[in-house]
């Protein structure tokens, strides 16, 4: 059962994160905050985080980056969901390493093609060839 850790430290919204993948055969956990998100990769090793940006302790960028930089948390898929809508956003969560970028309001079939796109593509064997295989998915609409 794929894991998938939502990082929200907006309670309503990390719900109906939750409630989107309810009935999914998705094993869920919450964390709250930025150092809570980083110490449950650490233990539970999530294939998926859908990561919130603007958390209080450590930013939803800081997270993606120590993810990144930590061997056992390198591979998990990162997709981060926010408020947050600029372009320039969206380069700083792809120079921490994001996989991919949602904005809020979320749309709960983006959602699932996304989340099912990320954890097809996790097999493949190095960056380039998920990057390619997650592409061609989100563009076929599986």
């Amino acid at each position: 059962m794929p894991r998938i850790l939502i990082a929200d430290d907006n309670q309503a919204n990390a719900e109906l994160l939750e409630a989107h993948l309810d009935g999914t055969g998705y094993d869920t956990r919450i964390a709250s905050n930025g150092e809570d998100t980083l110490a449950t990769a650490r233990d539970w090793l999530p294939d998926v985080i859908l990561l919130d940006v603007m958390m209080p302790k450590l930013s939803g960028f800081e997270v993606c980056q120590r993810l990144r930089a930590t061997p056992a948390t390198r591979g998990v898929g990162i997709l981060m969901v926010t408020a947050l809508d600029q372009p320039t956003d969206v380069e700083t969560a792809v120079a921490a390493g994001t996989d991919d970028f949602l904005t809020k309001p979320i749309n709960k079939t983006e959602l699932l093609l996304r989340l099912r796109a990320m954890l097809e593509s996790r097999s493949q064997p190095t960056d380039l060839d998920r990057a390619i295989a997650y592409m061609g998915r989100i563009q076929q609409g599986v």
